[in-house]
């Protein structure tokens, strides 16, 4: 198969040929039709991430595909299926999700990280019976990658742990991928919505998807001019940034008994990061971690795109081919592009 690869961490990245996958039991072989590309890639080839061990290593998590392939005991799906995948596959055996909480699974495999991913032609999906989705016809494999780790991240975010309901005030610091789709996401369910950013275009692009108010995180005490925009304070404020004096801000700027929840890797746990809990104390504040989404919220998620309220394609500026894509993750962190390319041509 072809597929994007790497030897070293922060060394070349390039196109070969590689081994096409085979499935072991529980295991599923996708035809990869489109894949993401995402920061979280750029941190894996940047050695960030404990789970990259052997090389050459394949980056991807975000994907839809045909089943190329099932292997034992996958009884649920067959080839020719078209399919989503989160991007955290749960064991299906744990306490964790055999509560349904596959995507915090204390075994679970993440395509991309702690194997081979899917910027290839081929990927494989361990855990495939509690883990893979059936994709509505309807939905594009280009929009149904797009939902990658970013929408399902956001959408968990935004609807299971902050509980967002109609009228509310979100504030979301931090209009990379996440937090765009959040901002979709919120206003889908009836929320009114602030972003918070310090690029332009990335806040530019959040209001043409439907933030009331922009503020620049460098233009004075951004929790000030949220509490004061929305007449005391967010309801939910989303961290989809990952710096601690952006979780500083977002906590500060939540009226009483507002949620907030961190989607924003904090990278080094070394650096103390500050929160007011004085101010989580007197406001009866919550505070929450979100990571991914498991497979049992898909439907839910298809259903705001099949009804029309929310158009993930929107998010999607840029498509290209497996070679551009390359180059592409290589110079990821000094693009200022917004929104969310996708490979689609392999």
């Amino acid at each position: 198969m072809r597929a994007v690869a790497y030897e070293t961490f922060g060394g070349p990245i390039t196109v070969r040929e590689l081994p096409d996958p085979v499935p072991e039991p529980g295991e599923a072989i996708l035809r990869v039709g489109a894949t993401g590309i995402c920061r979280s890639d750029w941190h894996g080839w940047q050695g960030h991430d404990p789970d990259i061990h052997e090389m050459p290593h394949v980056p991807g998590h975000e994907f839809a595909g045909e089943v190329a392939a099932v292997g034992a005991d996958v009884l649920s799906f067959q080839p020719g299926d078209r399919v989503a995948v989160p991007f955290v596959a749960g064991c299906g055996d744990c306490e964790p999700c055999r509560a349904g909480n596959q995507h915090i699974c204390d075994a679970q495999s993440q395509p991309g990280f702690t194997h081979w991913g899917s910027f290839a032609q081929f990927v494989r999906v361990r855990y495939a019976e509690d883990n893979m989705v059936l994709l509505p016809e309807e939905i594009e494999y280009v929009t149904a990658a797009a939902l990658g780790c970013r929408f399902t991240t956001a959408y968990r975010a935004v609807v299971a742990r902050a509980r967002t309901a109609p009228d509310e005030w979100v504030a979301v610091h931090g209009c990379g991928g996440v937090g765009l789709s959040a901002i979709m996401i919120a206003r889908s369910l009836g929320a009114r919505v602030l972003a918070v950013d310090i690029n332009p275009a990335a806040l530019e692009m959040a209001v043409e998807l439907g933030a009331e108010a922009a503020v620049d995180g460098r233009a004075g005490d951004v929790a000030a001019t949220i509490l004061d925009a929305t007449g005391g304070g967010a309801h939910v404020s989303i961290e989809a940034m990952g710096h601690p004096a952006v979780l500083r801000a977002s906590v500060s700027s939540l009226r009483k008994l507002g949620r907030h929840v961190q989607v924003g890797l904090l990278l080094g746990d070394e650096t103390p990061t500050p929160v007011p809990m004085g101010l989580v104390i007197g406001r009866e504040l919550e505070v929450m971690g979100s990571h991914g989404m498991q497979a049992n919220l898909f439907p839910g998620l298809f259903d705001l795109i099949l009804s029309g309220a929310l158009d993930p394609d929107r998010l999607v500026t840029r498509l290209c081919n497996l070679d551009e894509g390359a180059e592409l993750l290589e110079s990821f962190d000094d693009d200022p592009h917004a929104g969310i390319t996708v490979i689609d041509r392999f």
